[in-house]
């Protein structure tokens, strides 16, 4: 069922310049609702994925998600919550602990330990909620949340991209930066599958520049 495992998400119901991440090689047609320039931006739907989890940017020290206020508009925006709704205090707290439990989901594949303290967030949204079936103009199947509006259906949702990710195979993709002061969300596309920075211009560099001072200690 899975193309990893132990992390499929279960639903029942630079040139080293003083240059950031996202001025590199920034891609034109990402929808308004990205975080800044994009790269190594996954296709559709998985970039709403990939857009959620890169609303923090570690570098820069920014989130989009920090009060109810940005965070509502970029849900909004980003079609994860219906227009009449509003996000509160303890809405915003799910929501960020979804953010994170999303960029270890996209970390654990081959490291499991501790898996389960970390997905908890994504196992209790899971649990809170039931799809429906849907069957589309071609005959498709599929799977949507069932009406709500909230912010935790707009979350859900988001739980519904991965697994049809995991599914076809493009999950494997989406990765977070090995850089750890970086860790920003990006889409893969070698054919080995072996990239490990969101640049390899800055953060790989960095990171290949730091461990080779340390060996020279």
């Amino acid at each position: 069922m899975t193309m990893k495992k132990a992390t499929l998400v279960m639903v029942t119901c630079q040139v080293l310049l003083l240059v950031t991440r996202a001025r590199i090689d920034p891609v034109s047609d990402l929808p308004s609702w990205y975080p800044g320039d994009e790269n190594k931006p996954a296709p559709m739907p998985l970039l709403r994925v990939q857009a959620f989890v890169n609303t923090r940017d570690l570098e820069d020290e920014t989130d989009l998600l920090s009060e109810p206020g940005s965070a509502r508009d970029w849900l909004l925006e980003a079609g994860l919550l219906d227009r009449g709704a509003e996000v509160s205090a303890t809405d915003l707290g799910l929501v960020r602990d979804v953010r994170e439990a999303i960029r270890s989901l996209i970390e654990v594949d081959g490291s499991p330990d501790g898996a389960a303290e970390r997905l908890g967030p994504l196992r209790a949204l899971a649990a809170g909620h039931r799809v429906r079936l849907t069957v589309d103009d071609d005959g498709v199947v599929g799977l949507e949340c069932a009406p709500g509006g909230g912010p935790d259906d707009g979350l859900f949702e988001l739980l519904l991209i991965i697994r049809a990710a995991q599914l076809d195979g493009t999950w494997s993709r989406l990765k977070v930066c090995a850089n750890p002061d970086c860790q920003w969300a990006f889409y893969d596309r070698s054919r080995n599958l072996q990239g490990s920075w969101c640049s390899m211009a800055v953060c790989g560099n960095r990171l290949k520049n730091r461990e080779l001072r340390a060996r020279r200690r």
